[in-house]
């Protein structure tokens, strides 16, 4: 039997700040990420420090929308069953996500994703993911 993603109502997410450009960029149709200046590396979650080298301050651009899923569990004793999953970006950042618009029971590690954008209780855009 073939188990579809179906859309499910999503909370309204908490916008924060510091995080205002990332869910301006997804009202927008745009997944935002930050780029540290000193080391060049991108990072996830938005932080206003680089995670990695130290630096104190990031820049916020454009990811391609393009990654591969690293892991994913199919969530399937719920009303709307639904797939949540790691994807690493082309960027190099690995996030945590849903995958939608597939069979789930064909979800595998490696496949190709890019994102797309669900709207929230609130109207806010969500970025998830897709098969590509």
């Amino acid at each position: 039997m073939t188990l579809m993603a179906q859309d499910r109502t999503l909370p309204a997410p908490p916008v924060y700040v510091d995080a205002a450009p990332f869910w301006a960029g997804a009202a927008e149709g745009r997944l935002m990420i930050r780029r540290c200046p000193s080391c060049g590396k991108a990072h996830w979650y938005p932080r206003p420090h680089c995670p990695l080298c130290g630096h104190g301050e990031t820049d916020w651009e454009a990811a391609s929308g393009r990654g591969t899923i690293y892991s994913v569990s199919v969530t399937r004793r719920v009303p709307v069953p639904y797939a949540v999953a790691y994807v690493t970006l082309e960027e190099g950042p690995t996030m945590l996500t849903n995958i939608v618009d597939c069979d789930l029971d064909g979800l595998k590690i490696g496949d190709a994703v890019s994102v797309t954008f669900k709207p929230a209780e609130d109207g806010q855009m969500v970025p998830m993911f897709r098969p590509a």
